[in-house]
């Protein structure tokens, strides 16, 4: 049964809260007995986004998930809605919660609703900070560097993560 990594992101709301509630969501899905993975959370700079844009909590969940990957990319589209993200009307628009697949074990997938691993994994550090915490030494598929060899080397704009949880 494939880990898979999870990334959550608000900026909208009671962003603590709406980090909380997706883990919970995630953690009902989970396969039973097996442990999940959670990193700290952490503010960061809104990245991308329009001007104005709130500050983010951004956090990462790994879970083991009996599934398939795009049954895994519907229910993540769902606990979005039911947490009450909207459709925006612009791309990266502020949102109450964002959670992004990062990987799905050792697959590589690449279909016009899905890329895995992540395609931007390793150029963001307020993804790749909270997955070194949980699992430094993984190596994604077509890397060959670790996630903390990969945290370390990355060169980068984005300004440190401020811890909050």
């Amino acid at each position: 049964m494939p880990r898979v990594a999870i990334a959550l992101g608000s900026n909208l709301g009671d962003r603590l809260a709406n980090l909380v509630a997706a883990r919970d969501e995630l953690k009902k899905i989970a396969s039973p007995g097996e442990s999940s993975l959670e990193a700290s959370t952490y503010q960061t700079e809104p990245l991308l986004c329009p001007p104005g844009s709130p500050m983010f909590y951004n956090s990462v969940i790994e879970i083991a998930f009996d599934g398939t990957a795009t049954d895994l990319l519907a229910i993540t589209q769902s606990i979005e809605r039911k947490l009450g993200r909207a459709a925006a009307p612009e791309r990266n628009a502020p949102r109450i919660i964002d959670i992004d697949l990062l990987y799905f074990g050792d697959e590589v997938i690449a279909t016009d609703d899905l890329e895995l691993p992540h395609p931007r994994i390793a150029q963001r550090r307020f993804v790749l900070q909270p997955l070194a915490e949980i699992c430094p030494d993984r190596i994604l598929p077509g890397q060959t560097q670790s996630i903390a060899k990969l945290l370390h080397d990355l060169k980068t704009d984005e300004p440190p993560l401020v811890f909050v949880k």
